[in-house]
């Protein structure tokens, strides 16, 4: 890529395509913007002779080293989908601070999680992935660990995890851990040896710089500030993506890359079936640390993100995770990755790559123009044609995941209809769609429940790292109420909150048993029928709030019927030969609000 190159090449690009895309979701603008033949054959020295002024020249230099990071290009296929236990499973995320507390003492922990694992099973579940419950200060709720292989005393001893991996095997089911990778906290062993000891090996497994009364770049932390602590009686500035607590590691080091697969290889050996990896593709930083471009930052809202979101050598640590670690132990692998989309995925899950099995994609989680923190209704018409771009796109060499909730936002079920009487309705249909469509779906916890965002009266009720910061940067130009209203709309502590069968539970919400049995019955349909699994997706009706699609395999099919708002829309009628076996709020002919059929081939 270079100045001579069309925007039609840049958008064909893995790289351009994905930022691209990113940048209309965000401004939420169509794709036919870039995609007509007026736009696509403007060289890019054209734009840049349009927009120089506005955006500097450094902005289209950042643009083409981006660009030209990527060197491979996707390999799409559609042929049959390869088995994989994974791709069978169902996934329930576990929180486990706020799953199940066993003890009273207003923390969940193992022993809750043992508990309740009979209900797990009940409910189909065949996976659990545990977020972080390793030793830590908990400035970031786990994600700051001090030590990779002890168990955090809030949570229990080792000896109760054993129980609960050996219990979790008994009944038939797989557990998978949270790998946090891209950072440590800064009370971990190879830190503060690091810090007070320059001639330590330890002093090369972080990044440091020397000297200067002004951080060594214009990078900022996720959680506010500069993105450098500044050791003063050192006169060391120690880099932080996230919080001043979590410092990055140096994948550059060889020795750190040898104790950091060395400590995986040992809860492997343990018995763990996996792991999900915690922003992993922010392991790889570019050359330098150098600035980040002045409007790409502000455009993004964080400057030096380009630098690291997708650095030169994620795909060589990435591999090596997998050959050093995963391959010898079958162990399956899902990354966290947040600002990669479509064709950048392809390059880390392709199959015949062999980096990670799967990654989140957070693309589908707010509508074009929207962040978590505005209070909005969701347009369910954009899941659906997000959902067939990727079924139609991503290729069978490539596996989505399902997900509409995790640790880290709002509960979708409030964000698609806040009044309280259409919960069940919203519920069942989420559950419909996230069990059938092409993926393997990862329940978030209170899913099954019904559950929707609590009603937190006072910033006092928030506990949320990010909320917290939030709040104090919104009062510079905002009231108090105003300030919390932001907050309230996108914290994390909606989904971070006692589940409500916790008698201690601060923010207490009823429980649908209505849901849970529908999440029960569609999780064992799922099973039952191979086609929702390894079939062919085809799309029989995608007009205004509706969304009417086929899974075939072999002869056999399930047709899957959506009403995605309120109001009667006309159920779609399949024929004799097919047999409706499921449905929720469907009446002669119609289906009601958020209702939704689910017909088979008899």
């Amino acid at each position: 890529m270079n100045r001579e190159s069309k925007i039609k090449e840049i958008y064909a690009n893995p790289v351009g395509h994905d930022v691209i895309s990113k940048l209309l979701l965000q401004t939420g603008k169509k794709k036919s913007l870039v995609t007509n033949p007026l736009v696509g054959n403007l060289k890019l020295k054209t734009v840049e002779r349009f927009l120089k002024k506005k955006v500097g020249t450094d902005f289209f230099d950042a643009v083409l080293e981006l660009l030209n990071s990527e060197k491979d290009v996707p390999v799409t296929e559609h042929g049959a989908i390869s088995r994989a236990w994974w791709k069978e499973a169902v996934f329930y995320q576990i929180y486990p601070k706020s799953f199940a507390d066993s003890n009273g003492d207003g923390i969940g922990d193992l022993r809750g999680i043992i508990g309740k694992l009979d209900y797990l099973k009940e409910l189909g579940v065949d996976a659990l992935w545990l977020s972080p419950i390793y030793e830590s200060p908990m400035d970031d709720n786990g994600y700051d660990i001090s030590n990779y292989e002890a168990i955090n005393p809030d949570f229990g001893t080792m000896e109760d995890f054993d129980e609960l991996l050996n219990e979790v095997h008994k009944r038939g089911m797989k557990l998978i851990m949270d790998l946090v990778i891209n950072h440590t906290s800064d009370e971990h062993p190879w830190f503060k040896e690091a810090l007070e000891n320059p001639d330590s090996k330890y002093r090369n497994y972080y990044f440091f710089r020397e000297g200067g009364e002004n951080p060594p770049n214009n990078w900022l932390s996720f959680f506010g500030g500069s993105a450098w602590n500044h050791y003063e009686n050192k006169n060391l500035w120690g880099l932080h993506l996230f919080s001043k607590k979590q410092m990055d590691l140096n994948w550059e080091s060889s020795e750190m890359r040898d104790d950091i697969i060395a400590m995986i290889n040992r809860w492997l050996d343990k018995g763990v079936d996996g792991f999900r990896m915690d922003v992993i593709n922010y392991i790889s930083k570019s050359e330098g640390l150098k600035d980040g471009n002045e409007f790409i930052g502000d455009l993004m809202g964080f400057p030096g993100v380009e630098k690291y979101f997708y650095g030169p050598h994620l795909h060589d640590y990435l591999k090596e995770i997998r050959a050093r670690a995963f391959e010898p132990h079958g162990a399956f692998s899902v990354g966290e990755t947040p600002g990669i989309g479509m064709e950048m995925a392809k390059l880390v899950t392709g199959e015949e790559r062999k980096e990670l099995d799967m990654i989140f994609s957070f693309d589908h989680l707010e509508t074009p123009g929207h962040t978590k923190y505005e209070d909005y209704v969701y347009d369910l018409n954009f899941y659906r044609d997000y959902q067939i771009e990727w079924a139609q796109n991503y290729g069978t060499n490539h596996r989505s995941a399902l997900f509409y909730n995790n640790h880290d936002n709002p509960r979708m079920l409030s964000k698609v209809n806040p009044v309280p009487e259409y919960n069940g309705a919203v519920a069942k249909l989420l559950c419909a769609m996230q069990m059938t469509l092409p993926g393997t779906p990862f329940v978030f916890q209170g899913d099954e429940m019904g559950l929707s965002n609590y009603d937190f009266k006072s910033i006092d009720d928030i506990n949320d790292l990010e909320g917290k910061w939030m709040y104090r940067d919104l009062l510079k130009d905002h009231t108090e109420e105003e300030a919390f209203k932001i907050v309230v709309a996108g914290t994390r502590d909606h989904t971070r909150v006692l589940l409500p069968w916790n008698e201690n539970a601060p923010f207490k919400q009823k429980e649908n048993e209505q849901v849970r049995e529908f999440y029960r019955k569609l999780i064992k349909f799922r099973k039952e029928e191979p086609e929702i699994i390894y079939g062919d997706f085809t799309v029989y009706r995608k007009d205004k709030d509706l969304f009417t699609y086929s899974r075939k395999l072999e002869g056999r099919e399930c047709i899957v019927d959506c009403n995605l708002s309120t109001g009667k829309k006309k159920e779609y009628v399949p024929g004799d030969r097919y047999k409706k076996v499921f449905s929720s709020n469907s009446d002669n002919g119609y289906l009601g609000d958020y209702g939704v059929n689910i017909f088979v081939l008899k």
